[in-house]
């Protein structure tokens, strides 16, 4: 997947949220001052060419839809995020969230269980 820009993946989150849309809907979800419709159509055309959106016609423009889940980037994200501050390793990650009391024993034990138990 090719990298985004903070405001490519601020208007791809928009655009899960609505779903298809087009680029005037999404100027609609923000507040004053909005963006330009060009600045938005730019940046989903920009989402397009990177393979997150694509659109089929409708009137005399297009309508914009993801083409990738929010679930699909966001574990994506997460790799590159464990890769880069966690050394590849995600029992780092793991081992910092329990460090920083933000996992606890209990909930890493629970989720074991369930693990053992759903691959039973």
């Amino acid at each position: 997947m090719h990298k985004l820009t903070a405001k490519e993946e601020e208007v791809l989150e928009l655009m899960w949220q609505l779903g298809e849309c087009a680029p005037k809907d999404i100027v609609a979800l923000y507040d004053e001052p909005q963006p330009h419709v060009n600045t938005i159509a730019t940046m989903v055309q920009s989402l397009e060419r990177k393979g997150y959106v694509a659109h089929r016609p409708q009137g005399r423009g297009y309508i914009y839809f993801p083409t990738v889940s929010q679930g699909d980037y966001g574990r994506t994200k997460l790799g590159g995020f464990v890769d880069r501050y966690f050394k590849h390793s995600y029992m780092e990650l793991v081992s910092s969230l329990v460090a920083e009391e933000k996992v606890s024993e209990q909930e890493l034990l629970d989720f074991v269980k369930d693990l053992r138990q759903s691959r039973a």
